[in-house]
């Protein structure tokens, strides 16, 4: 059984210590990235948006409109860039749209 810390401890640290501590970071990147995708391209990209997600540092990006592949695909730097600062650290570093 673990020891009980008297320290007093507000939730959001007290989640981060048990994320750290049961090593969940990288289920979290992939729970962030999938909604900083939907927060960021908005109804439009989503309502063709099948399945978004984050293996290693590559996000995999699965559309249904071959148009809207290729738009986007113009701007995946800058797709990369904005998903980075929303997700708040360099998490990924290349952009595959399927």
């Amino acid at each position: 059984m673990s020891k009980r810390q008297n320290d007093n401890l507000s939730m959001k640290e007290a989640l981060s210590a048990f994320i750290q501590k049961n090593k969940l970071e990288k289920g979290m990147d992939k729970v962030n990235a999938n909604d900083a995708w939907v927060r960021l391209m908005g109804n439009g990209v989503n309502n063709y948006t099948t399945a978004v997600e984050l293996r290693n540092d590559t996000l995999y990006i699965s559309l249904s409109s071959s148009v809207l592949r290729e738009e986007l695909s113009l701007g995946k730097s800058k797709i990369i860039s904005m998903m980075n600062e929303e997700l708040g650290k360099d998490l990924i570093k290349k952009l595959i749209l399927r």
